[in-house]
């Protein structure tokens, strides 16, 4: 078993065909007993990624509607949903000093840097952080988190 935090865009893929969507079917697939942690931001952040591939003529109505549907009912079976709270937009604030960072972007790698935090702390092994975003890739690099992304996967 592994522990891993997924940002908005590795967690896309797991529901629409995309570069490393295999990939990333293969981490969350239940039979592997990975702990996969998503911030509850995260959720609104798919959401709207299915609705922009709609818009853009990717996916059709009916499959947004049919993948968010499977998306929520996973958010209650399969992830563990991380809520945001003082702690994390505090170090989410301080992010966006120190790197160049949007702002969902501070919050998904300050979720994941508290959790790992706590991991280490309980001897637990570090968690992977994965995200399809170069940028968010590296700074989470800086911040001393283990890291992959999706599209350098097949």
């Amino acid at each position: 078993m592994n522990i891993y935090y997924l940002d908005s865009s590795a967690v896309v893929k797991r529901y629409v065909e995309e570069i490393g969507s295999k990939w990333v079917k293969l981490i969350a697939d239940p039979s592997k007993e990975n702990l996969i942690n998503i911030a509850q931001i995260g959720m609104v952040e798919v959401a709207a990624a299915f609705s922009r591939k709609n818009r853009e003529g990717m996916i059709s109505e009916f499959e947004r509607d049919e993948v968010l549907g499977i998306f929520f009912k996973d958010c209650e079976d399969q992830y563990q949903i991380i809520e945001i709270d003082d702690r994390i937009i505090k170090s989410a604030i301080d992010l966006t000093c120190t790197r160049p960072l949007r702002g969902y972007d501070a919050i998904q790698l300050a979720t994941a840097s508290v959790i790992n935090e706590a991991m280490i702390k309980k001897n637990l092994s570090p968690l992977i952080f994965l995200s399809a975003d170069d940028n968010l890739i590296e700074a989470a690099k800086e911040e001393g988190l283990l890291t992959d992304n999706p599209n350098l996967h097949s």
